[in-house]
């Protein structure tokens, strides 16, 4: 089963490049660098979008085939909300991936950016019943502001979108049962911060769990954790996220090539 979409421009005129887009190019392509270097990865899957500013809906996505390393501002891959590049394109993306991504993009506003990843202990914790535990430093700051989705497979069914979306509400960390982990943002520095936390509190979930039984954190804690953590600032969302940015090595292809 082919899980991708193959170059179809939509009839008319290709959407040009403005100069708001090439921007978002360079900022999308530097965040599948971060990523990299956070070994978030899943060889050639998973996705970051990021909606273009302007009046048109196009978003920007990863060219399936690529590392994440291979990504760059020139060849990432323009879409419409149907997921068909607006212009000619190199590369096909992945069908799986952006009918996720356009549920929330097609239907929450304030979602700018989109972000699924398939760590190891993201998907060790959506495999449990439990879900993710509030009983750590970050684990607590997300206490009440995580959704679920059930697994439904391989995610190629545009009928999913809504019950996604209902699952959802309007929670910025997603845990997608069986699956992975998935945060939305008004850009991608608040999007990178909600994603994470929550995989932070994974990581120290499935350490601590496998030690022995987790100390329970009181519900006053958790309440002053929801009440010092935000929402996430954005000035500290972007302090974060640029100082991220500022630790990539150029390497022989620059993400802004």
């Amino acid at each position: 089963m082919s899980l991708t979409m193959q170059e179809n421009p939509r009839q008319g005129a290709p959407i040009p490049m403005t100069d708001a887009e090439w921007q978002a190019r360079v900022q999308l392509a530097a965040c599948y660098r971060v990523f990299d270097q956070m070994g978030w990865i899943e060889t050639i899957f998973n996705h970051i979008t990021l909606r273009v500013p302007g009046p048109e809906r196009v978003f920007l996505i990863n060219p399936f085939g690529l590392m994440y390393h291979e990504v760059t501002a020139s060849n990432l891959v323009a879409v419409d909300i149907a997921g068909q590049p607006v212009r000619p394109a190199e590369h096909a993306i992945n069908r799986a991936g952006f009918v996720t991504h356009s549920a929330i993009h097609g239907h929450v506003d304030a979602a700018h950016c989109v972000m699924h990843t398939h760590t190891t202990t993201g998907m060790a914790v959506a495999c449990l019943e439990q879900g993710l535990s509030h009983d750590s430093f970050y684990g607590a700051q997300l206490h009440g502001r995580v959704a679920y989705h059930e697994f439904e497979g391989i995610t190629v069914n545009p009928d999913e979108r809504s019950r996604m979306l209902a699952s959802i509400g309007d929670k910025r960390c997603v845990i997608l049962r069986n699956h992975g982990l998935l945060s939305w943002g008004h850009d991608i520095a608040e999007a990178f911060m909600w994603l994470w936390t929550l995989q932070r509190a994974c990581d120290v979930q499935v350490a601590a769990s496998s030690a022995g039984k987790l100390h329970a954190v009181t519900a006053q804690a958790r309440a002053q954790c929801v009440r010092e953590a935000g929402p996430l600032e954005p000035a500290v969302c972007a302090a974060v996220y640029a100082a991220l940015v500022r630790k990539l090595p150029r390497g022989a292809t620059p993400y802004d090539a």
